[in-house]
């Protein structure tokens, strides 16, 4: 298409089903509110209902979670919006989690409940350990790669807060690196994480003495830590088995993301890419409780939202990402699903 300039972004997570839990959330709400920004207005910003902060259900989706955080840093227009998040983690945060690393007897046993449990807490990404020789690198794999750097940033910050808190001290600083580039004030960095602060880099890792993971956790209650594991895998088997039942749902939602711009989000070819007829796809989807054009409309509008708000993104363009064949038919469709124009809809959030 003439004037467009650019391949679409990627605004679908690995997880397209993903899940924060509400005590997840609420450090950024908190922020928010510290900063004079209601509920209403955060979740209008982040193109969610004004009532879908209050009250706040047990999970959010994870790429409403997302929104939130760039809703958030853009109206309290707060450059380390996301450090602030992270700063605000403590037990509470993690729930279930939480509980069971205060009873892990060090912190390598912390680490390794990390890498089995954190998707209790949230779906944004996942973390791994890797130990060669003196030196142990802890990475998170963002499900987001594409979302700003106040996800990344939230992430680390609530690790080294929490980790601190953990072990009743001041831990040593980490050689620690994130994937985008350096902000122009990273005078916040150097204060949570130490000196050695880099960007850029080929992951989000933190890099320390091994030795560290030999560290007891004071006032450690060993003794809950069988009962607290046995509810803990038991909480994920169940949200594994949920995630199992909508997977016909992320899986057509992913396909149909994937082939929009290319004209080719129809039934019959999503279909096929998943190696279905069309009448199997239509029956599994109905037993998820949905269909294929449900599933259509709610990702071109979870997509508008995202490229209305890329201000270098005419509405035209957005039309020809979305799949329409011109921007009345996407004007028409967004009307529908939001009952406002998307003109309107952009201006709402220049305004806020």
């Amino acid at each position: 298409m003439q004037g467009l300039r650019k391949e679409p972004v990627d605004a679908t997570p690995t997880r397209s089903n993903g899940r924060v839990a509400a005590a997840y959330v609420q450090p950024l709400l908190e922020v928010a509110a510290a900063h004079g920004i209601t509920l209403p207005a955060l979740a209008v910003a982040a193109g969610l209902s004004t009532q879908a902060l209050s009250p706040l259900p047990d999970t959010l989706d994870a790429d409403a979670y997302v929104r939130l955080l760039d809703a958030g840093a853009a109206l309290t227009q707060l450059p380390h919006f996301g450090l602030m998040v992270g700063e605000r983690v403590k037990l509470g945060t993690y729930s279930v989690y939480g509980l069971i690393l205060l009873s892990c007897r060090d912190f390598g046993e912390v680490l390794r409940q990390t890498l089995r449990f954190e998707s209790l807490a949230h779906d944004l990404g996942h973390s791994t350990l890797q130990i060669t020789g003196d030196i142990a690198e802890y990475q998170w794999h963002s499900h987001y790669p594409h979302a700003s750097r106040h996800l990344a940033e939230s992430v680390f910050a609530g690790v080294r807060v929490f980790s601190n808190w953990l072990a009743g001290r001041e831990l040593p600083a980490a050689q620690l690196t994130f994937t985008h580039a350096a902000p122009q004030d990273c005078s916040e960095h150097l204060r949570i994480f130490g000196p050695d602060v880099r960007f850029g880099a080929a992951a989000h890792s933190a890099r320390f003495d091994a030795a560290l993971l030999g560290l007891p956790v004071p006032n450690a209650d060993v003794g809950l830590y069988p009962v607290l594991q046995q509810h803990a895998e038991a909480l994920l088997k169940e949200k594994m088995r949920v995630n199992a039942e909508a997977d016909i749902v992320t899986q057509v939602r992913t396909r149909i993301a994937n082939n929009l711009s290319h004209d080719r989000a129809r039934l019959a070819t999503v279909a096929q890419e998943l190696n279905q007829s069309t009448r199997t796809m239509q029956r599994k989807l109905s037993e998820a409780g949905t269909s294929f054009q449900q599933v259509l409309d709610q990702t071109r509008k979870a997509l508008a939202q995202t490229y209305l708000r890329q201000r270098d993104l005419s509405l035209s363009d957005i039309a020809f990402l979305l799949g329409f064949q011109d921007q009345s038919a996407f004007s028409h469709a967004f009307k529908e699903w939001t009952r406002e124009s998307p003109g309107n809809y952009r201006e709402k959030i220049a305004r806020n």
